[in-house]
């Protein structure tokens, strides 16, 4: 009998100390994640990601434009959705799409508090699909940011956007995969998401469970033109953004080194062909003939392996550092030849930005 009550009295005890750890981890959880957790009532908590949204949907503008066989004043209401934008600072800086606003004739800036304005355009990079606008007034709600905050895959992040102007909406997914290209230029490196983007939602932000702005919502993936995003949607990361944003303020547009080569990167059987030592380096499949690549003396089938003493690793590398590059410096690269290496001195050149 003594051993049976033994047994009960330690199960009790058990069963309190457990009872106390979950009450205060429950309440550990709303204190130091209270981005992520509300009570609702009697002492219970749900997951909910409206704190996030309050810190930055109202720097998330609607973005509309004013045609010129339709110009009226701002009060009139005669406007045609364009998309969204983010406003970056209290001067009045606005990051968008570069394709959002390039037919635009007037752009106005409606905030969410009801506000509106008439917006210049700072400069805009077609490269990366990105412009910088400019508005003047006071009290602007700024967007939380935070440029060490790393995106990975499987975070959950929202898209704040005016899909089909309807007007201000959220859309919550993850990220499903980071680092992708090739989807246009080359210079931008996507973050893949599931959360929708639909017309409307570009120039939006994507934000992250804190609030801070990670992306800047540029496209939806959509087969055979339908509508809707499939699933698969894409931003530009906010690292790449801002700094294209910085660049945009200063000179009204991004400028990019060039050496006026298409190239591609080395396979197995192009090392072997080439009598290359390793399978590295970008085979030139093409050069300008009034590019600065032509004025050194490279010609189609050079394998570049080294720029500015960096071993190439890919042709997206290289070409992003060239871009990097300040046109009217020189660089040292290693060519291979005909199974020989070679340094090879070439002035970078400034590309030419295409509008369009």
């Amino acid at each position: 009998m003594k051993s049976t009550l033994l047994y009960l009295g330690k199960a009790v005890l058990f069963g309190l100390v457990m009872a106390a750890v979950f009450l205060l981890a429950q309440q550990y959880l709303v204190k130091d994640h209270d981005n992520l957790y509300r009570s609702h009532g009697e002492g219970t908590v749900e997951l909910s990601f409206a704190k996030a949204v309050r810190k930055a949907a109202p720097a998330v503008a609607n973005i509309y434009n004013i045609s010129i066989d339709q110009r009226q004043p701002l009060a009139s209401g005669a406007l045609q959705g364009l998309g969204s934008g983010v406003i970056m600072s209290k001067e009045g800086y606005i990051l968008t799409n570069y394709h959002v606003i390039k037919k635009a004739d007037e752009i106005v800036i409606a905030l969410q508090d009801g506000r509106r304005f008439s917006a210049e355009v700072v400069g805009s990079d077609p490269e990366t699909d990105l412009s910088v606008l400019k508005i003047d007034g006071d009290k602007l709600p700024v967007v939380p940011l935070n440029l060490n905050s790393l995106p990975q895959v499987g975070d959950v992040v929202l898209a704040i956007g005016n899909p089909y102007n309807l007007g201000q909406t959220i859309t919550q997914g993850i990220i499903s995969a980071t680092g992708r290209n090739g989807l246009s230029s080359g210079y931008q490196d996507f973050l893949q998401t599931d959360a929708a983007i639909n017309a409307g939602n570009s120039g939006g932000a994507l934000i992250d469970t804190s609030g801070d702005l990670i992306g800047i919502n540029t496209a939806a993936f959509q087969i055979g033109g339908g509508g809707g995003s499939n699933g698969i949607s894409f931003a530009i990361p906010i690292r790449l953004a801002y700094s294209i944003m910085g660049k945009l303020i200063e000179n009204g547009r991004v400028i990019r080194g060039a050496l006026g080569i298409s190239g591609e990167a080395v396979t197995a059987y192009m090392a072997q062909v080439l009598k290359l030592p390793e399978v590295q380096g970008v085979l030139i499949t093409g050069v300008d003939r009034s590019g600065p690549a032509a004025a050194a003396n490279l010609l189609p089938r050079d394998v570049i392996i080294e720029y500015a003493a960096e071993t190439v690793t890919s042709s997206e590398m290289l070409m992003d550092r060239i871009a990097e590059t300040k046109p009217g410096t020189e660089v040292i690269m290693t060519v291979i030849r005909q199974g020989q290496p070679y340094k090879v001195p070439v002035i970078v050149g400034e590309k030419v930005a295409e509008y369009n």
